[in-house]
């Protein structure tokens, strides 16, 4: 068999620290993810750089992967030397990991076949964790979907595999960024106990008007000058509709206005911020040069003034 570099693998140097190791992991799964890559070789090189992850990640399979030591070169003929299956092997997956299983390799360091721990994994049930995306609507108003998820699945032979599978989901009102929905008995299977729970990390889909901070959200709203200068009550769009904003006179742009109770569902509800962005009309007309050239004699002002200069 070929020996693997893992750390060439991956791009990173042998004494990578973790952090470095989950970034360069990340980035390459995203180049080569069967769903998205172009390349013509991107289903191997996935599942390549999945298993390089899969060692360097964990401390005690990386401590075992660097006594091998490092003077092998990535394809050259290797034999594991008597005592080195050490079959300690976990899986903590979720759904980005890749269609089949591992090298041949992996297999003989960390056990392989259905001996030794592909057994003990099979005899387990294992949790598994994936992200999902949804709207900041399905959070305020609480919604059902069908998510479709890639997530492992254990074959006959102990390896493996990607499965394609259809979830019923309801998304509970007020969930937030990060929390997660536990869905029992849908993790990865255990040949001879019931099956693991699933967990569904919340992300939230980038929104045109709105940005989530916890149950709070923020907004952007624009105002015209005559709004921001003298007041004014105008209609601002939340979550739960359409609701009318009073803007104090002589506001300034960034101010920061609240709407209590309008951000996320919950226990105390989170508010909606509004900062105000003050936008000018086009003097692209006369009569709207004019009155710019009024305003400027009858309000002379230096906004840099405390510039100085």
């Amino acid at each position: 068999m070929q020996y693997k570099d893992y750390y060439k693998i991956l791009g990173v140097p042998r004494d990578a620290t973790k952090e470095q190791i989950k970034r360069a992991y990340r980035k390459l799964a995203r180049k080569y993810h069967p769903d998205v890559s172009k390349e013509a070789d991107a289903e191997a090189r996935f599942k390549e750089v999945n298993e390089a992850h899969e060692v360097l990640h964990d401390p005690e399979k990386r401590a075992a992967y660097d006594r091998l030591g490092s003077a092998w070169q990535s394809g050259q003929e290797f034999r594991p030397p008597p005592g080195a299956e050490t079959r300690f092997y976990h899986y903590e997956g979720g759904p980005d990991l890749g269609a089949g299983g591992f090298s041949d390799f992996f297999e003989a360091l960390f056990g392989h076949g259905l001996g030794g721990a592909a057994d003990s994994m099979r005899a387990r049930a294992t949790d598994q964790t994936a992200r999902i995306e949804v709207a900041l609507e399905d959070s305020f108003h609480g919604a059902t979907r069908t998510l479709h998820l890639d997530m492992p699945q254990m074959d006959a032979q102990g390896r493996l595999r990607s499965h394609r599978r259809s979830l019923r989901v309801h998304i509970p009102q007020g969930v937030i960024e990060g929390q997660q929905i536990r869905l029992a008995g849908q993790g990865l299977t255990g040949g001879k106990g019931p099956a693991g729970d699933l967990y569904l990390e919340i992300h939230f889909a980038p929104h045109p008007l709105y940005r989530p901070e916890g149950r709070d959200v923020h907004m952007i709203l624009p105002v015209t000058p005559w709004e921001a200068a003298l007041g004014a009550t105008v209609s601002v769009p939340t979550l739960g509709g359409a609701v009318s904003l009073k803007i104090p006179g002589g506001s300034q742009a960034g101010r920061k206005l609240r709407l209590k109770g309008r951000g996320l569902p919950g226990s105390p509800s989170g508010d909606q911020y509004l900062v105000l962005q003050i936008v000018l009309p086009p003097a692209d007309s006369e009569p709207a040069r004019k009155a710019y050239r009024d305003l400027e004699r009858a309000a002379p002002f230096d906004p840099r003034e405390r510039l100085g200069g």
